[in-house]
Formats: C-alpha cells, structure tokens, sequence
C-alpha cells in the first residue's frame, strides 16, 4: 500500500470522528487505529502513521466550533467533500475486498467511542456510497459490528455458533457447540465474498494462533480455523459450507470408491482411492513428482477407466455407457497446457468454443456470454489481442491461463478439473488464478485441482486436500490445515499441533512434502535411499482414519442445470472450418508461404528445366517441341505436389492433439472435425496447385493444357492431404512424421515408372505385361502418366491425328512386328521337329502361334481363318508352315492397304490444316508450340529396340505403347495405355487414373476416420512391450 493511501487512510480516520463535544479520541478508538495499521505494518512505521493521524485529528478539530451552528454545518458539508476525495484517491488503488475492511475498521473506530452520533453515521455512509458497497451490506456490517444481530437486514447471511439453541426471535443459521463458553458470530460478505467474525466470550479461543479479544471483529479468510481448548477446530470451510448449502439451489455430489486403476506391466496407477464431495467446494490434490496427480485426475474426469470401483455424479455412473450421456456437459476439464489456439484473439478463442457447445443460444447471447466471462476473468481489455506462443508472447502467461479457464467456463461445467494451474505462472498470477478458481467453488461448483508445490496463501485456499504419494497411494483426505498436524503427529514433531506460523500465519506445504518422503540416516551420518515410512505404510496408516463411504449405490438426483447443447454434424464442420481458416489467415507467415511456395517452385522447376533446342538459323530461341526437360518437369510437379500436399497436413491433428482432449469432453463429433480439416486442405490445396500450373506453363510455355494440369495436380496434392492426415493421426511426434516423409516420398520416385522402368526392376517385381503391383500402389504413377498422355494425346496439335495415328499404329504393330514374329515361330518350330529336339519348345511355340493367331482372326475373321491354316505339332511340315505362311503374308497385305489408307486420310487432315493456319510454316510453328518430341519419344518408346517380347507362352508388345489398348478387361494396363478397360468399356486415361487416386484417397478417409493407423501403431507398440518383458 502507497504512502499516499496511508495519509489518505489517517485523514479518513481523522475526519470521520466527531470529538466536538468530548474535545478527544478515546483509547479504544486509537487501539482500532493502531490495530488497523499493525496489520499492514512494521511497529515503527505504525508509530509513524500514529503521529500522522494525530497531525490530522489536530488539523481537521483544533478549533471550537458550536454545534448546529453556521460555520459547523459549512464544516460538515467541507468533511463530507473532503471524504468523496479521499475515497476517489482510495478507489484508484484498493481493491474492493481491502476498502470493506477499511469501512469495518471506521464502524468498529467509531463504535468505541463514548457514543455514535449522527454526523459519524452519515459520514459513514458517504464513504460506503464512495467505495460502492450495495445499501444492504452496509447495513448488515454497521449491525453486525456496531449494534446487534437483530439489528442486521439480511439474517440468512449470518451465522452463530453458540452452546444454546437457536434464538426464535432471529432467521440466522445456527450450529450447536455445546463445549463453546460464549458465542462466535460470523458474517458472508455477498459483494466480496468473504466473511468477518466477532467473538462473545471469556474463553481463550485463538483465530490462525492470535488470541480472538471478545467484542473485536476480525476477518475470517480462506484457510483459517478457530481453536481453542474444548472445542473441535472451527475451519473456513465448515463456515463456507453452510452458506454454500443455503445460497445453492441444486446440489451435486461426487463419490469416487474404492477406485482403482493400473497401468499395464506395472504397480504405478491409482490404488484404492476414496473420495466424497459436494458442489460448492475446491480440493486440491498434491504430491511429490511422479506420484500419480494427473493420472488421478484423468481417472476422475472420465479419461481413463479404472479397472476397479465406481465414479459417481449425483448417483450416475461416469464410467456406465449408458448413463455416461446423462452426464454430458457436467464435467470440464482445464488442462496444465494453454489449449489456446495461438492465431486467434481472445475473444475469438473464447466466441469458436461457445459456439461449439451453446447452440441453443442465438448469435447475439453467445457474444453477449463471450464478453460476461472476459470480463469476470479481467481480460476484456486483451480481447482483440492474438493470443501468441508461448514463447514469442503477445499476453502474459497469467492472462493465457485466464483465458483458457474461460474456455471451460463458457459453459458452466457442474465439476471442473483443473490441472497445475500455476505451473509456470509468477506468485501474482498464480494467486489471481487460484482466486478465479475459488471463485467458482463459491458459485456452487466443485473445482478439483492437481497442484504441485503452492505457496501459504494458495494452500489455505482448498477447503479439502488430498496427498498422493509414490505409485499412486491415497495418504491423506481431508482440511488441509489438519493435513499438517496429522503428518506433524504422525512423524511426532514437537510442535505437532501448530498448523500453521503463530506470528505471521503461513503454512508451510513443503514441510509435509518433506515429512512423507522423509528418509533414513545411514550409520555414515548421509541420508540413504530408503524412507522412514513407505507409501504403503503411509497408505495402511491414512486408511485407518479413513470416514468409510457408504457401500450401497446413492439414488440418482437431478443434476444441476447447465446450458450445454452440441450444434448438429453440418453447423460443427463449419464452425471447425472457420475457426481453422481463420487461425490459418490470420497467420502472415503462413500465408505467404502458402502462396508463394507453389509458384517459386514451379518458377524453379519451370525455368531449369526450360532447355533451349534452337532453330536454323536462331540457335538460341526456345522451342517446346525441342525441350528435352518436359517428362522431368512433370514427374517433378507431381513430387512437388505430393510434397506439398503432405507438409501442409502432416502436423495437422499433432498440433490439435491436445486441444482435441479437452473438447472430448463435449463430445463433439470427428466426423466434422476430420471434414473441416480435409476442405481447408483442399482448398489451400487447389490455390497452390493453379498457382503452380499458371507459373509453371506459362515458363515452360505449355499451352491449352490448364484445367487438365490443375485437376491431377490438385486430385494428386487431395491424395497426399488425406496420408499427412494419416500420418498426423497415427503418430504423437511431429519429429517422427517429418523422418517419416522422405520415406513416403521417395518410393513415389522410385515406382513411378519414369527413372527405373518397370520392366527393368528386380525380377520379383517385374511384370512385362502390365504396370507391377508396386507401381500401381504410387499415387505418382497415375498422376504422371495421366499428365503425360493427356499432354500427348490431347495437346492443341495431336488431337487432331491421335485416332488415326492410334489406328496406323495398332496396324504397323501387326504388319511389321506380330505377324514377322510369328512366322520366325513357324520356322523355328519346324526346324526343332526336323532336327527332333526341344519337344517343350515345339508345344510352347505351338500354343503362343495358336492363341495370337485366334486373337487375328478375331480381329479380322475375313481374313486369317485359324482353324484352316494353323495344324498341329503331328501335321507341321514345310507344306503346312507355307501354307500358314502364305495366310500371315495375305493378312499383311491387307494390314499394309489399311495402312495407307489411314496415311491418305490423316495427310488430307493435315494439308486441311495447313491450309487453314495460312501456310507450312505457320503448321510448322503450330506443331513446335503445342507437340513435345521428348515426350513422344518416351510415350511411343522409340528408343527401345526390342518391340515386342516373348514371356509366359506370351507375346507382349512394347511399340508405341500409347495407342495400345490394355489386354485386360479389369483396369490394369501397361504404363501410357490411351484408356483403361472396364469390361467392354474403354476408359481415357485421365478420367481413369483421377478416379482411382480418388478411390485410394477415400480409402485413405475412412482409415483416418477409424483411425485405424494409430490402432495399428497402438497394438504393435503393446506386442513389442509384451516381448520385451
């Protein structure tokens, strides 16, 4: 307290007194002053203030005035304006708890004088209007202290404890103490919440280890107790209790018996935990590190299911399925970590988690809600302040911890678990916290906090304690005042019956810490490893003193009404999605990044890979159908965007992970979380992914290709969000999933088809006919072959020749390699039955002849009737092979008319367009800017010699791959197949692999939504344990 308000304080003191008649203060009233002083000071400065408030008494009454006269009603007008001064100057630094007992202190200075008049009365009353205590308080603290109980307005908030039975003639509680010489009176102070007691009596009774003097008030704060010799100590919470009881209208209990849980392969856990409470009281649960405190409260709060006993809430059972859903919204849970989500404000923090679990209020009763709580926790002045890291902060660590107390206070849990508070937070901010905690408690909740070491002022705060000690033993339980004289006399210290410092009131916490891990002296003097007392013993010890709690079930109550109501599926997803976007866009550095990574990359890729081929005559100028780069180039924008799809989701649900925890408790649904997450994906996806084709095709200069880039971009970025989501699911270390992504990423590469041909890897992965199953688990081989034969098929320039160019094709294969093939088959095995070897050899050629000779005929059943020409191994001689020889050679002819008239009729297009574009050149340059050679060269496989290869009694063919059309009626296909075949129907490309990336992307939804990769993670990690131990 500043020295002004001191002055202030001693001018009030001076002014409020009316000595006119008697000319002087009495003792009595000094000793209030004196006393007032000594509770905020040193003896010499109250013998300093003393001097000043007889300065002031000298200055404000030195003169004579008489009464009712002129000049002494312009000095009671002068006082009264002096004091409205005074309490503006004391309202500037007091808090209002501290400026009630500066009005206790003036009625108690003025009740000891010889008589109280009614200047005194009315001066008493400007200060009370000044300091803005309600009308009704003050009568109540001028009856209570000045006159009598009678006197008092408000009896309900009143409380005696006397050795008679209650008074009729007054409404207060009452409890009986028969062994009470005299009566103890105690007074709720409703605006502050706190309660001030007077003392009636000859025996010696001791408040917190001073001496109660008969007549005098005293204030009764948390943590304190009343004792004397013949009496059983009086606690704060005994006096709390009772008007708790009288002011709530619905009740709660809470009953944890014979509670057990484990963890698996150990003792550690929780072990036969009892506890009852009701609402309206704060329990505190302590011990040493590692004792079991977090994992109490998790098995308290409905997070882990104990093994044994029962958790029950007004008579339902936390743990029953059934009754589970009753108790939806009783219980909150404040988490040791700010749960905040560090982009948003205050208010928008607190707004996104009303809007979750109030829907049946309207949007103008939430924000109203939103503003009532920012306000009762003192942070409406930071509500448009980002709420920031940890470590880069925007507000203090204690205004983060407010404002995630809000988060559950919004909703007004009936139970609300609370774990370390104050960890991490300074003294000042501990205390304001743990009083924003007491508070609720006084609401009528039933706060249970896990709390590590507090300091006096916390400790006294809890009207129940409980001790915990190593491997989860339940040692204590009970008022945390008695908890130091149970272990004091447990470990028989001297002064065991001391709870707390005579002199200045403070417990010492640690001190019973210390006791119960107390240990033994080695006969060298140093203290040894092993304790005086084990948990166990402490436990056996505890248990005895153990109040049992009843074995049958309570009847079920009502609960206590709370507001809470979920929004449906639909109103979920988009309250998520807003509130993600928003984090997301109010974060500038992920924004840029977001943007800009995409189109730098493709300004990377796009300008390196630009390779100038020249023209005669200007050998530097680019040419698109020259650039040898452009299969790199695309193989490189689907890792780009596999890469992208999985670094922007990979950290995704990691970083929700513990908020996720919290909200469980409002049993909201995954489905709309998972769906807001993967449309936010999505969308960041499809802006990076056009971004990167306008940027990338325009350096690289492809033309008419956009939309087709962007949709198997973006399809294949969709792909790699929902594997991030996965990976994020499945695994707790964001360290873990960016190790993991290079393994993803890498086989993508690999099995793509593109740097290691498919029909060049291990023989055990090799299929000569088909695309192996290995390519067809790489996302990138759908997506790079749909890029390459789209940009081959359907570019400005092929799609005008790529059907005939498919039939002259087709044709050639046939004419120049199949039917060739097959006659070199005819030879050889003719050669074999000459030379009567190689019997096997015979048959396996006969049966190759046999099947690609029906497939002719199929094909032209005019001209190659296979069952005339083909004979059997018996019958195959020269005659016969000529014969069959003489059929291929007439097929082939046929196969050579067809050929040319394709040629005729695709150079007759070709002059058309000539034509139309104004000349060759013109046709020349239209070829050069949309046609790629390199691409062509890859997609026709014009540098492979062999062109059609023999395997499994088959013939598979390797020319010009892209106007193949695939053998298999069930979707498989060689890579660049022109279509995929499903039964009779030929699928193009494109459409085909963009509907299988978003079949394995589905596929990917529904294993994140069954989370089926964490089980996976979960159940190895749990056989592994097994093995090892």
């Amino acid at each position: 307290m500043s020295e002004a308000i001191l002055r202030a304080l001693m001018q009030l003191f001076a002014l409020i007194v009316d000595i006119e008649e008697v000319q002087q203060v009495s003792e009595s009233e000094r000793a209030i002053v004196r006393s007032f002083l000594g509770r905020l000071l040193n003896q010499e400065l109250v013998d300093k203030y003393m001097k000043v408030f007889d300065e002031y008494l000298n200055l404000y009454h030195r003169e004579e005035i008489a009464k009712d006269s002129i000049r002494d009603r312009k000095r009671t007008s002068l006082t009264a304006v002096r004091i409205l001064g005074i309490c503006e100057k004391i309202n500037e630094e007091l808090e209002q708890d501290q400026k009630v007992y500066v009005v206790i202190q003036l009625i108690e200075y003025i009740a000891y004088g010889i008589e109280i008049r009614e200047k005194e009365l009315d001066f008493l009353q400007t200060v009370a209007s000044a300091f803005n205590i309600p009308e009704e308080e003050y009568q109540n603290l001028l009856g209570f202290v000045a006159y009598s109980l009678a006197d008092i307005p408000e009896q309900e908030r009143v409380l005696l404890i006397s050795n008679e039975e209650k008074p009729d003639d007054m409404d207060v509680n009452h409890l009986l103490n028969r062994k009470l010489s005299g009566q103890i009176a105690f007074l709720h102070i409703g605006s502050t919440n706190t309660f001030i007691l007077r003392y009636h009596g000859l025996e010696d009774l001791y408040l917190n280890g001073q001496r109660l003097h008969s007549g005098l008030t005293y204030t009764f704060e948390h943590g304190s107790a009343v004792r004397g010799q013949h009496i059983e100590p009086i606690y704060y919470t005994d006096v709390a209790g009772t008007f708790s009881a009288s002011f709530t209208t619905s009740r709660l209990s809470f009953i944890a018996r014979n509670v057990v849980f484990r963890f698996k392969n150990s003792d550690n856990g929780v072990h036969e935990f009892n506890m009852q409470e009701e609402s309206g009281k704060m329990v505190g649960i302590m011990g040493g590190s590692g004792v079991g405190k977090s994992t109490l409260l998790n098995v308290l709060n409905g997070n882990l299911k104990p093994q044994q006993g029962n958790i029950l809430i007004n008579g339902y059972d936390l743990y029953d399925e059934h009754e589970r859903e009753t108790l939806s919204g009783v219980i909150g849970f404040i988490p040791q970590d700010d749960l905040l989500i560090e982009e948003l404000t205050v208010s928008q923090n607190l707004y996104y988690n009303a809007k979750l679990c109030l829907n049946d209020y309207d949007e103008e009763k939430i924000r109203e809600i939103v503003d009532r709580v920012m306000i009762d926790l003192n942070i409406y002045d930071i509500r448009d302040l980002k709420v920031g890291k940890p470590l880069s902060k925007v507000i203090s660590g204690g205004q983060r911890k407010r404002v995630n107390i809000g988060l559950e206070l919004i909703r007004e849990p009936s139970v609300l678990f609370v774990d370390e508070p104050t960890s991490g937070l300074s003294s000042l901010d501990s205390e304001m916290v743990m009083n924003l905690l007491r508070e609720q408690a006084s609401k009528g909740k039933l706060v249970i906090v896990n709390i590590h070491q507090p300091s006096s002022n916390l400790y006294k705060m809890f009207d129940r304690i409980i001790f915990l000690d190593r491997g989860g033993y339940q040692i204590f339980y009970g008022n945390p005042l008695e908890a130091v004289i149970y272990f004091k006399s447990a470990s028989n210290h001297a002064n065991a019956n001391e709870d707390q410092c005579p002199r200045c009131g403070n417990v010492d916490p640690d001190q019973v810490l210390q006791i119960i891990e107390a240990r033994i002296v080695n006969e060298h003097g140093k203290l040894s490893r092993s304790r005086k007392v084990s948990p166990r013993e402490w436990f056996d010890l505890f248990r005895k003193k153990l109040r049992k709690i009843p074995a049958e079930h309570p009847p079920k109550q009502a609960l206590p009404e709370n507001y809470f109501s979920i929004p449906g599926l639909l109103k979920q997803m988009r309250v998520f999605f807003t509130r993600d976007l928003l984090s997301k866009l109010t974060n500038r550095q992920y924004v840029l990044i977001s943007l800009l990574e995409a189109p730098l990359l493709a300004l990377i890729l796009g300008y390196f890979t630009k390779y100038f081929g020249g023209l005669p005559g200007n050998p530097g100028a680019y040419v698109f159908r020259l650039n040898e780069n452009l299969p790199a180039y695309l193989l490189m924008s689907v890792i780009v965007f596999l890469f992208l799809g999985l670094t922007i989701s990979s950290e995704e649900i990691i970083r929700d992970r513990k908020l996720l925890q919290r909200e469980s408790f409002l049993n909201l649904s995954r489905f709309s979380y998972l769906n807001s997450k993967i449309l936010i994906m999505f969308l960041i996806s499809a802006v990076q992914s056009i971004l990167y084709v306008l940027a990338g095709n325009l350096i690289v200069e492809i033309r008419g290709m956009t939309f087709s880039y962007w949709l198997i971009l973006f399809t294949t970025a969709c792909f790699a969000n929902l594997l991030g989501l996965n990976i994020s699911s499945g695994f707790n270390s964001v360290i873990t999933v960016y190790i993991l992504i290079p393994f993803l990423l890498i086989p993508q590469i690999l099995f793509s088809g593109v740097l290691v041909r498919f029909d060049k890897l291990h023989k055990s992965l090799t299929n000569y006919e088909y695309v192996p199953v290995i390519g067809d688990l790489m996302t990138s081989r759908w997506a790079f072959e749909a890029l390459a034969v789209d940009q081959f098929k359907n570019n400005r320039y092929r799609r005008h020749f790529f059907e005939i160019d498919q039939e002259i094709g087709n044709l050639r294969y046939l004419e120049a390699f199949l039917i060739p093939t097959l006659e070199t088959k005819l030879d050889e095995s003719l050669f074999y039955i000459k030379e009567g070897r190689d019997r096997e050899e015979i048959i396996r050629n006969m049966h190759l002849l046999r099947d690609q000779m029906e497939e002719l005929e199929e094909a032209f059943p005019d001209h190659l009737p296979v069952n005339q020409i083909l004979p059997d191994i018996k019958s195959l001689d020269e005659e016969a092979v000529e014969e069959s020889k003489a059929s291929l050679e007439k097929l082939t002819n046929h196969l050579r008319e067809q050929i040319g008239q394709w040629s005729r009729e695709r150079n007759q297009m070709q002059e058309a367009l000539i034509r139309e574009m104004g000349g060759r050149e013109s046709f020349a340059d239209f070829r050069n800017a949309h046609d790629n050679e390199k691409l062509s060269e890859m997609l026709l496989n014009r540098n492979e010699l062999e062109k059609i290869i023999e395997t499994d009694q088959r013939l598979i063919r390797k020319f010009e791959p892209v106007y193949m059309i695939p053998t298999s009626a069930r979707g498989r296909a060689h890579l660049y197949a022109p279509c995929k075949r499903i039964g009779n129907t030929c699928m193009d490309t494109i459409w085909f692999n963009l509907a299988f990336i978003w079949f394995t992307s589905l596929i990917l939804y529904l294993t994140l939504y069954f989370d089926v990769l964490r089980k996976v993670i979960t159940a190895i990690e749990r056989i592994s344990w097994k093995k090892i131990n």
